[in-house]
């Protein structure tokens, strides 16, 4: 059975950590799992994609020492259906593509989902949603990937790509690899990035429209929605998750969709879908409503501004060889 994969890089991205410095690599390191922040709506956003049938991976440079403790985050919202990948690098390049190459080729074991036979233990992979964060290269490295999965790249500018990139001998040659035994297929349908360290949104239009940048997790989830990801019930489920745990008003939240929508990631469609999830829940008198029911006031009008502002999904090919120096802050900071 071909099943949706949504990868999700866990530092930065799903959990708070911080890897800036030593000390911070040390005092994360050492951090208790119920000390372990998740960003708002993160937990929601997995939870309610994977309920939706999605296949969820995690990828992790964390160090070694601090897998158990992720683990043991993770495990109390996600119980099996992760498998984890943990190695103590920073260098993007050279950790992630292969690592998603490798997921790609060999797809990935998974529970089966609620309405399926209990026999089935594993999907091939169909279509992928990948989340990131602006803290390291995740952009460059998803899209990357993404344009090989597809076939885009040829293998020679792969190989100067990771050339220029500084990834090992040994690691490109896997690389090279999984690249010719991948099966080509427009597979990677949206990839969401994390604005961890308030980069400009702009900054990522070099990548073209299948990168969507955000500032919070109520974004990510309405695009998803409109990718046909996530249930109407899912994306309120998030924005409760806001209101209740983070105080979020109706406005608030009603302006994360006009932000994104301004800048063009949302078609505008789905309001009527939100109404009728919003009847469903609003017997469940659960707490947040009231703020939910001001952000569906403002949709419909909300909603005609992002069709006008929606700028289409005409995917262009990144120049990943002029990209490739600036992908990992080491070099940079190396340059300069």
């Amino acid at each position: 059975m071909v099943a949706h994969v949504t990868r999700w890089d866990l530092d930065k991205t799903y959990l708070r950590t911080e890897f800036d410095s030593f000390r911070d690599l040390v005092r994360t390191a050492f951090e208790r799992p119920d000390e372990k922040r998740t960003h708002a709506g993160a937990a929601t956003l997995l939870r309610e994609m994977a309920r939706a049938g999605a296949l969820v991976h995690i990828l992790s440079g964390s160090p070694e020492q601090m897998r158990r403790r992720l683990e043991s985050k993770l495990k109390p919202n996600l119980e099996n259906m992760l498998r984890l990948r943990f190695r103590a690098l920073r260098d993007q390049l050279g950790y992630k593509l292969p690592k998603l190459l490798d997921a790609r080729v060999h797809a990935i074991p998974s529970l089966p989902a609620e309405n399926e036979d209990a026999s089935v233990t594993s999907r091939s992979v169909g279509c992928e949603t990948l989340f990131g964060d602006d803290a390291e290269a995740d952009a460059f490295v998803y899209s990357l990937y993404a344009d090989v999965v597809s076939g885009h790249v040829p293998e020679r500018v792969l190989m100067e790509i990771c050339e220029r990139g500084r990834v090992y001998p040994d690691v490109q040659e896997a690389v090279r690899r999984n690249s010719r035994l991948v099966e080509h297929a427009e597979g990677v349908e949206r990839i969401l990035i994390h604005l961890e360290g308030q980069t400009p949104p702009d900054s990522f239009r070099v990548y073209g429209v299948r990168v969507v940048p955000f500032y919070n997790y109520l974004q990510a989830a309405f695009v998803v929605h409109e990718d046909g990801r996530l249930p109407a019930e899912g994306v309120l489920r998030v924005g409760l998750e806001l209101v209740v745990g983070h105080r979020f008003d109706g406005d608030a939240l009603a302006r994360s969709y006009q932000d994104v929508a301004r800048r063009g990631h949302l078609r505008g469609v789905g309001v009527d879908a939100f109404t009728r999830a919003f009847g469903e829940l609003e017997s469940k008198q659960l707490p947040g409503m009231s703020e939910i029911a001001r952000m569906l006031d403002r949709m419909p009008s909300l909603a005609q501004m992002a069709k006008s502002a929606w700028v289409g999904d005409d995917q262009r090919l990144p120049d990943y060889l002029s990209l490739v120096e600036a992908h990992n802050p080491r070099h940079r900071r190396r340059r300069n």
